[in-house]
C-alpha cells in the first residue's frame, strides 16, 4: 500500500461518493481502476465500481488496527446507511463490515447509540444468505444488558425459531446458538406459542 493506511481508507470513502445529491456522476477513477488488480475484462459499471469499494472497506474492518480511522471516516455511519439501499450486494457488504466492526466495544457502543440495531433486524428479511448470516451475527456481537431487549425482541426470537429449522445448515446451526445463548427460555416458550397462532412474516433467505 503506497499511500499511509489512513489517507488510503479515506481515498476509499471518497471514490464510494460517486453521485452527488442530485444523482449525478461524479469521480470513480480510484474505483474503476481497482479493475485491473481484480482482472476484470472490461471496466466497472457504476453500481459495481460502489459494490468494489464498499466491499475493500468491509475488508478492512476486519484489521482491529484500521478501527480508529474507520471511526474518524464515518464508514461505520456509511455502513448502516447502505442497509436500506435496494442494491443487495451493497447491503450484503455493508452488514459483512458492520459484523466484523462490532466485536471491538467502541464501535459495538457507537452503532447501539446510532440506533443501528433495528436496519440489522430488518436486514434478516433478506433473500441473500450471507446478509442474513451477518446479521444474526451481528445481532449476538451488539447484544448487552443495555439492548438485550431490543437484539432479542419477540420478532427477533421469532425469526430465530423458524431460521432454526432451515434446511440450510449454516443458518440453523447460527439460529440455534442465538436461541440458547442469547435468549431466555421464557422468551422462546412466548415466541413458539406465538407463532402457533400468527402468520410469518419473514421470509428464509435463498439457498
Amino acid at each position: 500500500m503506497e499511500l499511509g493506511r489512513l489517507e488510503y481508507l479515506q481515498a476509499l470513502v471518497t471514490e464510494f461518493q460517486v453521485t452527488d445529491s442530485t444523482g449525478n456522476k461524479c469521480r470513480c477513477s480510484l474505483a474503476l481502476s481497482l479493475s485491473s488488480v481484480y482482472s476484470h475484462t472490461r471496466p466497472f459499471s457504476l453500481a459495481e465500481a460502489k459494490e468494489q469499494v464498499l466491499a475493500n472497506l468491509a475488508n478492512f474492518a476486519y484489521d482491529p488496527s484500521n478501527y480508529e480511522y474507520l471511526r474518524q471516516l464515518q464508514v461505520l455511519d456509511l455502513f448502516l446507511d447502505m442497509l436500506t439501499e435496494d442494491n443487495e450486494t451493497l447491503v450484503e457488504f455493508a452488514m459483512g463490515g458492520l459484523c466484523n466492526l462490532c466485536l471491538d466495544k467502541t464501535n459495538k457502543e457507537y452503532i447501539l447509540e446510532a440506533s443501528g440495531v433495528e436496519p440489522i433486524i430488518n436486514c434478516l428479511s433478506s433473500s441473500n444468505e450471507e446478509t442474513v448470516v451477518s446479521a444474526v451475527t451481528t445481532l449476538m456481537f451488539l447484544t448487552t444488558t443495555r439492548s438485550r431487549a431490543q437484539t432479542t425482541a419477540l420478532p427477533v426470537v421469532e425469526c430465530m425459531l423458524r431460521f432454526s429449522l432451515s434446511a440450510n445448515t449454516r443458518l440453523s446451526n447460527l439460529a440455534s446458538i442465538f436461541l440458547q445463548d442469547y435468549c431466555s427460555p421464557l422468551q422462546v416458550e412466548e415466541a413458539r406459542n406465538l407463532s402457533k397462532h400468527t402468520a410469518v412474516g419473514i421470509p428464509l433467505p435463498k439457498d
